[in-house]
This record gives C-alpha cells, sequence and structure tokens, in this order.
C-alpha cells in the first residue's frame, strides 16, 4: 500500500511537469489546450498524496532543523515579495530627480498645469519612422503628469493608412485629440509639444488687438529696439491672434477682441479713444497699457491715458526709476534699467521667481482705497534702493541722478506694475455654466520696452508679458513659467585663461609631482 502511494505522489509531479511542457512547447499548437486538464488532474493527485501523508508531514515540522529551515524560507519568501511589491509599486507610480541645473529633463511648471486641468480625455498618437524612443522620452512625463493622456506609439512606414488617416506629411508627427478637435506638432520638444497641447484643449484662439496710430511698438517690426515681432510670436505660440488696430480711425475695440494692448505710445490718445476703451471694458474688455516714461525732457505729457488710468485707481508717475542697487550690472545695464521682482499675491506673479528687467520705466502706484470700487494690486516692485526720479529736466542735462525727497522722489521700492479688475455692466452672459463670469481687467506697467525684442529674453520678461495677458483673457490656469530652451552652459575662456591652463597641466602640476618624487628619493637615499 505504502509502494502505491509513494507511486501516487510521482505521478502528480509528472503530470503537473507535463502540464507546464504542454503550455510552453511550441511543435504541436494543438497540444497546448490539455495543457489546463492535466495540470487540474496533476494538482488533485498531489493533493491526495499530500493528505494520505499527513502524519508524516506534521512529524516533520517538529525537527529543529526543519524549524529553522522554515523560518530561511520564509525570510526568501518575504523578501521575494517585497521586490514584487517595488516592482508593481514602480510600473504604476513615476517618480525621478532632475539633477540639471536649468531641470532640463522635467516638465515646465506651465505644462503641468495644463494637464492638471484636462477634464477629458487626451488620445496622442506618436508616428515615428525607426526607433520610438526619442519620441518615448519626452511623451512619457506628459503621461505620467496626467491619468487622462493615453499614448499610442505609430511605425509610419509599417502603418501607412492610419499615417494617411490622421494627414502626417512628416516624422516624427504627434497627433493630440480632445474634445473632437484635433491639433499636430512635427517637433517633439517641450515648448513646441505644450502649445500644441493648449491648442487643442482650448479650441479657438483669442484675439489681441494692439493700438497703433500713436508711434506704439509694431508687432510686425523686426527692430531690435522698436519692434514687437517677438512679443507676437510668443502670443501666437500661446494660442492667441495678434492684430493691429487704429482706434482713431475705427472709433471702437472690434466685437471678436479679447484685450487691447498699448505699447508705448509717444502722443496722448484722443478723447475719443478713450471713451471707446471705456465701452470695451464696460462690456467685459480687458485693456493693457504699457505707458513709457518721458524721453527727453520737453516730450509731451500722455495727459488723457495716466487719467483714464487714474479711473481705474492707478497713480501713473511722471517720473524715471532709477536703481542705485546695482543689480543691473548682472544684465550689463546701468542705473537706468531697474530689475524688479514680483509681489506675491496676484496671480500674474504667483510662483513667479524670475527677475524682469525694464529699460526706462516709470512708477506706477496702487491709489490707496482704489476708485469708484476698483481697487487695483501691486504685482511688480523695485527694490529698496531704487526712487523715483521726478526732476526729469535735470536728470536728462547732468546725467547724474540724486534721490531727493524733498523735490517730491519717491524712495523705493517703487512699484511699476499694477492690475485691477471689477464688474462689467454692459457684458454678455457667459457662454457655459463652466466659463469664468465676464469682467473688466487693465494691467498697466510703466515700461514697453521690456516686452519689445531687445529685452524679452531677458530672464523673465517673456514670461511676465505673457502671464499679463493670460490673466487680463482670464486663462489663469495659463500663468506660469514656460518651457525654455536648455541653456548653454559651456564654459568660455579668453586667449590668456587658455595659455594659463595649458602651463599649469602642461608644466607646473607634472613638474610638482617630479619634484616630489625626487625628495622622497633624496631622503630615502
Amino acid at each position: 500500500m505504502k509502494r502505491l502511494v509513494g507511486l501516487l505522489g510521482w505521478l502528480g509531479v509528472i503530470l503537473v511537469v507535463a502540464a507546464v511542457t504542454l503550455r510552453f512547447q511550441s511543435f504541436k499548437a494543438e497540444w497546448q489546450q490539455w495543457s489546463q486538464p492535466v495540470a487540474i488532474a496533476g494538482l488533485v493527485v498531489v493533493a491526495l498524496y499530500s493528505l494520505s501523508q499527513w502524519r508524516d508531514i506534521g512529524r516533520s515540522f517538529q525537527d529543529r532543523n526543519v524549524r529553522y529551515g522554515s523560518v530561511a524560507a520564509g525570510s526568501v519568501l518575504a523578501f521575494l515579495a517585497i521586490l514584487v511589491a517595488i516592482n508593481w509599486i514602480g510600473n504604476r507610480e513615476h517618480k525621478r530627480w532632475d539633477l540639471t541645473a536649468n531641470k532640463q529633463f522635467s516638465l515646465s511648471d506651465q505644462t503641468r498645469k495644463v494637464l492638471a486641468e484636462l477634464k477629458q480625455p487626451l488620445a496622442i498618437r506618436a508616428y515615428y519612422e525607426s526607433s520610438p524612443q526619442s519620441i518615448r522620452d519626452q511623451l512619457a512625463e506628459y503621461q505620467y503628469a496626467s491619468k487622462q493622456v493615453s499614448i499610442d506609439y505609430v511605425d509610419a512606414l509599417k502603418d501607412p493608412l492610419k499615417a494617411r488617416a490622421d494627414q502626417v506629411q512628416a516624422v516624427p508627427t504627434v497627433v493630440m485629440q480632445y474634445a473632437g478637435r484635433t491639433e499636430r506638432a512635427t517637433q517633439t520638444d517641450e515648448q513646441t509639444l505644450t502649445n500644441s497641447l493648449k491648442k487643442v484643449i482650448e479650441g479657438q484662439a483669442k484675439k489681441i488687438y494692439f493700438v497703433q496710430g500713436h508711434a506704439e511698438h509694431d508687432i510686425t517690426d523686426t527692430d531690435r529696439r522698436t519692434g514687437y515681432s517677438g512679443f507676437s510670436d510668443s502670443l501666437k505660440s500661446d494660442n492667441f491672434e495678434v492684430a493691429k488696430l487704429n482706434l482713431a480711425q475705427e472709433g471702437k475695440v472690434p466685437a471678436d477682441a479679447t484685450a487691447v494692448v498699448i505699447g508705448g505710445p509717444k502722443t496722448d490718445y484722443f478723447a475719443p479713444e478713450i471713451d471707446a476703451l471705456r465701452a470695451f471694458l464696460k462690456k467685459g474688455g480687458k485693456v493693457i497699457m504699457l505707458l513709457d516714461p518721458p524721453d527727453k525732457a520737453d516730450a509731451p505729457a500722455l495727459t488723457n491715458l495716466i487719467a483714464f488710468a487714474k479711473e481705474w485707481g492707478v497713480n501713473v508717475g511722471n517720473d524715471i526709476v532709477i536703481d542705485a542697487s546695482g543689480m543691473g550690472r548682472l544684465i550689463g545695464a546701468g542705473a537706468e534699467v531697474p530689475i524688479a521682482m514680483p509681489v506675491s499675491g496676484h496671480p500674474i506673479t504667483r510662483d513667479f521667481r524670475l527677475m524682469t528687467a525694464f529699460p526706462m520705466t516709470r512708477s506706477v502706484t496702487p491709489i490707496e482705497g482704489g476708485t469708484e470700487g476698483k481697487v487695483p494690486q501691486k504685482f511688480l516692485e523695485t527694490s529698496a534702493q531704487a526712487w523715483a526720479e521726478t526732476d526729469i529736466k535735470g536728470l536728462f542735462t547732468t546725467g547724474k541722478p540724486e534721490p531727493n525727497p524733498d523735490k517730491g522722489d519717491k524712495p523705493g521700492p517703487v512699484g511699476i506694475g499694477a492690475a485691477v479688475s471689477a464688474p462689467a455692466p454692459d457684458a454678455p452672459a457667459a457662454s457655459s455654466p463652466d466659463a469664468p463670469k465676464p469682467e473688466a481687467r487693465v494691467v498697466i506697467v510703466g515700461d514697453s520696452d521690456f516686452a519689445g525684442n531687445g529685452a524679452i529674453n531677458i530672464q523673465g520678461n517673456r514670461d511676465l508679458a505673457l502671464n499679463m495677458v493670460n490673466w487680463a483673457a482670464q486663462q489663469e490656469n495659463l500663468i506660469a513659467i514656460r518651457p525654455h530652451d536648455p541653456q548653454d552652459r559651456r564654459v568660455q575662456l579668453t586667449q590668456d585663461q587658455s595659455t594659463r591652463i595649458v602651463w599649469i597641466a602642461l608644466i607646473v602640476i607634472p613638474g610638482v609631482l617630479l619634484a616630489n618624487g625626487v625628495r622622497v628619493w633624496w631622503r630615502r637615499r
């Protein structure tokens, strides 16, 4: 009987091994269907054998060595369980540390904000030609940042029908689909991908008009000193349409305008133009005023524009801000280019950690208590070492400004940017329940050149300018630090520095080592 029971145990083992062999063999595919029944039969036979030997199995666990072995086996199983748990968590949770100086391998604040706002699934198809690895490395960050993102990698050569259906003209191409809309990107850098993502989410672009007719900056001008082409291109990348507006000729702001930008006028606006701006604001319009200080002692005053700013609770000073902190030297500028830091508390500069530079700016100060219920907030100010110089004639005559509070100079820190919002009585109802309630918004800055071609790439100038427009357009979710190109961190050496390094590497260091070797040899001798 014992011999028969022993054979039963061996039969169970053989059946289990046979089931595994049948499951994974490849020479007879039809045999694989028998693997499951054979495995069940083997397990049943092994279970019957175990039941017949329950006394012997119980006594074996009473031995000391077996107990020690059980503890060791339990430790191994626990270790394996920990490895399995770590692998399971690692496949579902993404965490890595980017140690590069400018966070080259991390998504920007704006990209993470846009992904966090996704309310519907975002389908991405990435078309590649040979290897998807370069695209996968970039898009994987988008998928990890939001559970709404799904990505399909398609070889355009192996699946030409799908590529043709998605109108893929070249590879790589990334096709994004969201809420019935489709957008394509032919580059895989974060800036391009995020811009396409914003376009597919927002749908129709909002329109920004730049007023012309008073020597304002031109959005088509590429000149480094006077042009606004860089600002215009940045707005287009942020999913805005831009256009020019001659307010004196039109007599009103177009109905499709989201915001109007007054970019550095050299002459004052006429009363009908101011009236057109007032009417636009009453309908929920947005106005961004960038008012430069006088560029010469006898420059015409912007009386109507400054009075218009005062209606919104903002004092625009007839002065020039001078920064004696020396921070301007960080960007190769003098005291007439103050370096401003954001004031926390306002959405335009919330979580904004970059310096901004303003080539000649005037003071912009909120009026205490506001005006007629319009209470502005300051969002930019200079250092405490700056002041607002009111003696314009003396400044241009001597070129050596000195702070003099007795003559009305404002001590620092000096505010140079303020923003205000107010209800819009004539605004149409919101287009959908989820849309923000329309309101009038005004942003005023004491300089327009900071967004010009010559200064927009300085530190945080571009981000600040775009944040101002996005806040004015009631797109707070897009206010953030945007993707930047990787910094060139190569060390630039002069000819003299290169010569010194060569001498140190080839003569000084080997000479010191040789001298030390001679010293040791001499002492031992």
